[in-house]
């Protein structure tokens, strides 16, 4: 219980390092008082651009898998998985997400935790990225709604665990992690409500076809 209980702090204090946060120390500034104010990929991209936003994304993504796969083997060796590094890993890879959501380093003021959710699903059940993957981009492309893809890819992780023959306690954590990424876009369903959402206009179909 206690190596249980260390190696989850770990975690959650691995995921409270924001990428957007250290590269925001590089150039000075806090993505947080700018656009959405979220410290995460979305808003990075939107305030500081492209290649800002990509190694926020790498190291978000980055933290989420270290805390999946190198947290849980800590004292026990790089063996093969067995039941109980198993469990570990879904509850350092959760604690990771909540990290990067609430971080201790930045006054519990973080992202909504997708990239690092990504990092952590990466060691856990890789099959399921691709069909998360898919559903984001569709919805992206037919809405412009960048939260609203993030929300149904992470309930669809759900079906994904579930056709690729997922264990039960995979597929109770992956029913959390979608409930929990649903919650932290909370404000994304609100404005989408109240019609204040911005949309990725770009990466709608209908624009491509009017450029064409």
């Amino acid at each position: 219980m206690i190596d249980l209980l260390v190696k989850v702090l770990l975690s959650y204090l691995l995921g409270s390092v924001s990428g957007s946060m250290v590269m925001g120390r590089v150039r000075h500034v806090d993505i947080r008082q700018s656009g959405s104010g979220n410290a995460g990929g979305t808003n990075a991209f939107r305030t500081q651009g492209f290649w800002f936003a990509l190694v926020v994304v790498i190291v978000d993504i980055g933290k989420g898998a270290l805390a999946a796969g190198l947290v849980p083997a800590l004292h026990h060796g790089l063996q093969a998985e067995t039941g109980e590094q198993a469990y570990l890993s879904l509850a350092c890879g959760f604690a990771a997400v909540v990290g990067h959501c609430y971080p201790i380093w930045y006054g519990f003021r973080g992202g909504k935790g997708a990239a690092t959710a990504v990092g952590a699903l990466l060691v856990i059940a890789p099959l399921a990225i691709l069909p998360m993957l898919l559903t984001w981009l569709l919805v992206l492309t037919i809405t412009g709604w960048v939260g609203l893809g993030t929300m149904l890819a992470a309930i669809s992780l759900v079906p994904a665990l579930l056709l690729f023959g997922a264990d039960a306690q995979t597929v109770v954590f992956g029913v959390l992690l979608a409930l929990f990424i649903v919650f932290t876009h909370r404000s994304n369903i609100r404005n989408m409500l109240n019609g204040t959402k911005y949309r990725f206009e770009r990466a709608r179909v209908r624009n491509w076809l009017r450029r064409n």
